[in-house]
């Protein structure tokens, strides 16, 4: 190995981390207040900072947090909000298991990266083109937690200053993160428009029929929708962002001097 080509590869790992850092600057802008607003809501239901501040750092997904809370305050079982939780991130596991066919072979902290995937990281994530190495995806999903972990602390300790009508606007953005995840699919597809009407519709009856509780109305709902994404989004046909699909379309077939290349990249820097 030559001298420029070792230093292009023990400098790698430090320039991958910078780009994923750079990458989330769009997620740091939507994360934090959106952070904050759970921590305005955790204050306002009498939890303590240390819980508030737990539940982010280990739980770590803002739809089952808000979700959870809003269980909790109705009065539902825990067994019910766990099993809501379990359904409602489901999916971690298919986008784990999507990032792990495209993780350069060797990369450490496999576990860490998984721990760190979101809906927002893996979006950024899969719309990066080739290998993806585990420096850049720390930076990413480091950002991401950072931001909801300190949004949430700062949103808790401002409970106290902050006017109430400010408070309230800070609501709204949990919706605007919701409609962000899922205008996108919708403009995509109109079947997942179809699946998000439906489990809306089926949560709405559910909940005038009084029939069940309102945990097991999210269970269902979820099941529903997801049994329908099942039916309307078979294998291989999947909602895929058009412009992730051009990419992979230009991208160039691999060579072997390519994947050389890269594994002695790899050697290099560890």
């Amino acid at each position: 190995m030559t001298e420029g080509s070792l230093e292009r590869s023990t400098a790698r790992p430090s320039a991958e981390l910078i780009r994923g850092i750079r990458a989330a600057v769009p997620i740091l802008i939507g994360y934090f207040p959106t952070a904050m607003a759970f921590g305005l809501i955790a204050r306002n239901m009498s939890l303590r900072l240390m819980d508030a501040c737990s539940m982010s750092l280990i739980v770590f997904a803002g739809a089952s947090q808000f979700m959870a809370l809003g269980l909790w305050s109705s009065g539902v079982a825990v067994g019910q909000i766990v099993i809501a939780t379990l359904l409602m991130n489901f999916r971690h596991f298919l986008m784990s298991a999507s990032l792990s066919r495209r993780i350069a072979p060797g990369a450490r902290l496999l576990p860490l990266i998984a721990f760190g995937i979101t809906d927002e990281t893996f979006a950024i994530a899969t719309a990066r083109r080739g290998e993806l190495r585990s420096g850049y995806l720390i930076g990413l999903e480091s950002v991401a937690y950072l931001s909801w972990a300190s949004g949430t602390a700062i949103g808790y300790t401002l409970g106290r200053v902050l006017p109430d009508v400010l408070q309230r606007s800070l609501g709204i953005s949990l919706y605007a993160l919701f409609i962000a995840i899922l205008v996108p699919a919708v403009r995509r597809s109109w079947r997942a428009a179809l699946i998000a009407a439906g489990a809306g519709l089926c949560h709405l009856a559910l909940s005038r029929t009084g029939l069940l509780s309102p945990g097991w109305n999210i269970i269902v709902a979820i099941l529903v929708g997801a049994g329908a994404g099942a039916l309307l989004f078979p294998e291989g046909h999947s909602p895929a962002p058009a412009e992730t699909q051009a990419q992979a379309s230009r991208q160039p077939p691999r060579t072997q001097s390519d994947t050389q290349t890269d594994e002695s990249d790899e050697r290099g820097s560890t």
